[in-house]
C-alpha cells in the first residue's frame, strides 16, 4: 500500500497553476519579433537619401552611346542634339523605393538648374515600367522635366544598367564624366558638375 507522499508523487500536476515553458516564452517571441520588424519599417520608411557610389564604367571619359527615342508625350529626343549642353540621364523606375526616396532631390536639383545660363538639362529614362505608371507617379509627385522611354531596353542596355537608381553626367562635347549608382543629391549632383566644368 503506498504511503501519502508516493500518492503525491503520482498525481497530475495542477494544469491552472503550472503553464508549461513554451507556453510561458511564446509571447515574449512574438513581442521580440513585432519590435523587429516594425523597427526595420520605421527604418525603411524615415530613411533619407543619401548620395550614391561613383562607379567604373567602360564609357567614363568616351562618347555617351547614341540614344534616340521618344518622351512619354510622344516628342523626338536625339542626344546628339543636345551637344553643347550638360545632360543629366536618371534611370527610374516607379516601383523602386530609392527612386521615391531621391524624387525630391532631382525636383531640387531641376528646379536650380533650370535658372542657370549654363544649367544642366535633366531627363528621366524609364526603366523597366509601364508609362501609365510613370505618368501617375510624376502627376503625384511633380516634375516637369521631359521623361524618355526606352522600350527595348536599349537605353539601358548601352550605358550598362543593370539596377535604378542610376543617374549618368554627359558633358557639352558628349562625352560620358560620371555613373552614380544608388540614390543621388541636388548637391551631390550640384558639386560634381560644378568640379566637371572646372576640369
Amino acid at each position: 500500500m503506498l504511503d501519502s507522499a508516493d500518492e503525491s508523487a503520482h498525481q497530475p500536476a495542477d494544469q491552472t497553476t503550472s503553464a508549461s515553458p513554451s507556453r510561458r516564452v511564446a509571447p515574449f517571441i512574438v513581442l521580440a519579433v513585432a519590435a523587429v520588424v516594425a523597427g526595420l519599417l520605421w527604418i525603411l520608411i524615415g530613411a533619407k537619401t543619401g548620395e550614391s557610389d561613383s562607379a567604373d564604367s567602360p564609357l567614363l571619359g568616351r562618347p555617351a552611346p547614341v540614344v534616340k527615342t521618344t518622351t512619354l508625350d510622344g516628342k523626338p529626343f536625339d542626344l546628339q542634339r543636345r551637344k553643347g549642353s550638360w545632360v543629366v540621364f536618371n534611370f527610374f523606375n516607379s516601383t523602386c523605393v530609392p527612386c521615391v526616396q531621391e524624387h525630391p532631390e532631382l525636383l531640387k536639383f531641376a528646379d536650380e538648374q533650370a535658372k542657370l545660363t549654363d544649367g544642366a538639362e535633366f531627363y528621366t529614362v524609364v526603366w523597366d515600367d509601364s508609362h501609365g505608371a510613370v505618368q501617375k507617379f510624376f502627376a503625384d509627385n511633380g516634375g516637369t522635366w521631359p521623361i524618355l522611354t526606352d522600350e527595348d531596353a536599349s537605353i539601358s542596355v548601352a550605358f550598362g544598367v543593370a539596377k535604378v537608381p542610376e543617374t549618368w553626367i554627359i558633358d557639352p562635347n558628349g562625352f560620358v564624366v560620371q555613373r552614380l549608382i544608388g540614390g543621388t543629391t541636388d548637391d551631390q549632383l550640384t558639386r560634381l558638375i560644378a568640379q566637371a566644368k572646372a576640369g
